[in-house]
């Protein structure tokens, strides 16, 4: 089984604008779970309440405000991890063969000794003791904006190369950009 460099399948996440490596990968400043954490998270939402994998990872991308998605390549392996560990069951009775996931017991048992470590990566998800959120307190239009702005960079540098006229141009607007943002 493939999972995270951190050992929970919490590494990297869907791709597109806002998304992928998110707070969780290199350029967001840090994990958002420690080592084993997203374990914690799918036990605490599926005890809330039996889901399916795709369910969890909305849940887990709509608590983090859109900033961050787990890949189904790292939610399903560590829910196949949990159901052979004997925390998690699963139901195929689910129309189209999707498995809904429960807690079992067992499971119930390891997350309330474990209640101190789940809560926290839940509070990482709710933005922390400080309520500064997941980014920082970032609002969303920013973090929308700021990568909008990476995108239209990263699609203009990967055509053809600059003339010295057009790298001046592009320095400009972003120096113009910068200066702007160290007025507000």
């Amino acid at each position: 089984m493939r999972r995270g460099h951190d050992g929970d399948g919490m590494e990297g996440g869907r791709g597109g604008p806002g998304r992928g490596h998110g707070l969780g990968g290199p350029r967001g400043g840090g994990r958002i779970f420690s080592h084993g954490g997203l374990r914690f998270v799918l036990l605490q939402l599926i005890s809330d309440k039996p889901c399916h994998g795709y369910e969890l990872i909305k849940q887990i991308e709509e608590r983090l405000g859109g900033s961050y998605s787990p890949s189904p390549g790292t939610v399903y392996p560590t829910l196949t991890l949990l159901e052979e560990m004997g925390y998690l069951s699963v139901d195929n009775a689910d129309i189209g063969g999707r498995k809904r996931y429960r807690i079992t017991d067992a499971g119930q048992v390891f997350l309330e000794e474990n209640r101190v470590t789940a809560d926290a990566m839940l509070a990482r998800m709710q933005g922390g003791v400080d309520g500064a959120g997941p980014r920082g307190g970032r609002p969303p239009q920013v973090t929308r904006a700021i990568e909008n702005l990476k995108l239209a960079m990263r699609m203009r540098l990967s055509r053809e190369a600059l003339t010295p006229e057009q790298a001046d141009a592009f320095a400009a607007v972003l120096d113009h950009a910068a200066q702007q943002l160290e007025k507000i």
